[in-house]
């Protein structure tokens, strides 16, 4: 058996990329780390593999601790990482969902082809720059009231639909059709629902984003068809998430939990970690309040789309409809959610070790999806009629000079990592180190004379930020995704136009 250390954590290869981190110590359950031999050098670059592990820790945990091939750092539990506690003897953990509840992306199609936008990319990425609030602080779309704030918490883009920003059809093109129903409004803070406020429909800042890109490669031809993907066919990816709202949120629960769970807190390795104890009070108000925020972050998107529909309408004269700019789908990161899964239990029915195990057993679960995509194959019933036969529509964003990803859920997702795969490149430069190492405007202009790519920031430092060095080779996430059977390729595009915030 093949084995790696790195910094006292011992890998065992399990099998062609799958890495584990035998169960020791304190460890609850063993880890695995789903990369490449390259991608594993990336990733144990920094403090994820000490973070998985510390993972493995938190009460009622399932099965395993998962890092995709995308991991990297984040706060108290790596992102990449996916993680299901048990709905009844478990908790669920802020730190392990995030502070951009929701941050997410969506695939707007379109019946352009790439050859219609030759030539005026300046004039486009300058109306969808003006179109689209970006950057840090307020300014949205729509500047909402008190009551219209917590009626988007609730109903979500059910909402958008009503006001006249989406179709019908966009709800069914949406995960859980763009409403989480266990949301509770009255769980988010007044202080957070201010803050997102003036922010509905806005990109918000870091690595949000709207990308114009062409389809350049179909691998899967039937499904691809499917889901409205032809080669030379332009597209619209939009990434953005809850704004202030969900980041003001996580930072209300972590400090709550801290307080009231301080014993919890002292039995983890790592405070970022804070988790509430299953069926307590705190633990069910943030599952309330994180569904709210999931519902805000659904529709901030979908404000978005709807300025991207007007503008194309504008710019290329026709109406959006006729442009044939339906939504592919809509799919969240930073996210916990009830569902069922297999796993190990024990001769009194919880979940175990699968060294301890007698038997596996159907359990409701919390799985904490952290910059990960849920990726469900086909016939599970949680997918919309539209995709049940050809499994759900992966969306996996690369950097500005880099291609992107349309994948359908994988066979094995469900046994190997609860149903998920990787979310986007992954960084491997900390922000402020990409400012040092590079400069906004060279980035923006070698984009544009090299690779035909215009992009326009609120900020030369956005660019630097965000600059194709800083991430991970998406083309290897997405290979690996694909030879593990948890994501298949269908699709591969790339930038033509990009909005930074």
């Amino acid at each position: 058996m093949t084995t790696r250390e790195f910094d006292g954590v011992t890998l065992e290869r399990v099998r062609e990329h799958v890495w584990e981190m035998p169960r020791e110590g304190d460890m609850r359950v063993p880890a695995r780390v789903l990369a490449s031999e390259r991608l594993l050098e990336q990733i144990a670059d920094d403090l994820t593999l000490t973070q998985l592990r510390n993972a493995t820790e938190l009460p009622g945990i399932a099965r395993h601790a998962v890092c995709m091939p995308d991991g990297h750092q984040g706060y108290g539990f790596p992102v990449g990482g996916v993680g299901a506690t048990d709905a009844e003897t478990g908790c669920i953990s802020p730190g392990a969902v995030g502070y951009d509840i929701n941050c997410g992306v969506r695939m707007i199609c379109s019946n352009l082809e790439y050859e219609d936008l030759k030539g005026r990319e300046a004039e486009l990425v300058d109306a969808l720059f003006d179109a689209v609030p970006s950057g840090l602080g307020g300014g949205g779309v729509v500047e909402t009231d008190r009551g219209t704030v917590e009626e988007i918490l609730d109903r979500g883009v059910e909402w958008a639909v009503d006001e006249g920003y989406a179709v019908e059809a966009d709800l069914a093109h949406c995960e859980d059709e763009g409403r989480r129903t266990d949301a509770d409004p009255d769980a988010v803070s007044q202080k957070a629902k201010d803050r997102g406020r003036a922010q509905v429909g806005s990109l918000g800042s870091g690595n949000h984003f709207l990308e114009v890109q062409r389809v350049t490669d179909v691998y899967r031809p039937e499904v691809a068809e499917e889901f409205g993907l032809r080669e030379d066919g332009v597209v619209v990816l939009i990434h953005c998430g809850s704004r202030g709202l969900g980041h003001q949120t996580c930072t209300d629960y972590l400090r709550e939990i801290e307080h009231e769970h301080a014993d919890l807190l002292e039995r983890l390795p790592d405070r970022e970690l804070a988790a509430a104890p299953a069926g307590s009070r705190l633990a069910e108000e943030y599952y309330g309040a994180m569904c709210a925020a999931i519902n805000f972050a659904w529709t901030n998107r979908q404000l978005v789309t709807h300025r991207v529909r007007e503008t194309f309408a504008d710019v290329f004269g026709a109406d959006w409809e006729s442009l044939g700019m339906d939504l592919l789908y809509d799919v969240a990161h930073n996210i916990a959610k009830r569902e069922v899964h297999e796993v190990p239990v024990g001769p009194d029915g919880l979940p175990s070790t699968d060294a301890e195990a007698t038997g596996r057993a159907e359990r409701e679960l919390f799985v904490h999806r952290k910059g990960a995509t849920r990726s469900f194959p086909a016939g599970r019933p949680e997918l919309p009629p539209a995709y049940r036969d050809v499994g759900q529509p992966v969306i996996i964003p690369g950097s500005m000079g880099a291609g992107s990803y349309v994948l359908r859920g994988g066979a094995a997702s469900m046994d190997l990592t609860f149903g998920s795969t990787a979310h986007g490149a992954g960084r491997t430069m900390s922000r402020t180190q990409a400012k040092k190492e590079y400069w906004g405007e060279t980035v923006r202009d070698e984009l544009r004379e090299r690779r035909r790519v215009y992009v326009k920031a609120q900020s030369g430092a956005t660019v630097a930020e965000e600059a194709p060095g800083v991430y991970k080779d998406v083309d290897e996430v997405v290979r690996v995704s694909d030879a593990l059977g948890i994501g298949d390729r269908v699709a591969r595009t790339f930038p033509v136009c990009n909005v930074k915030g």
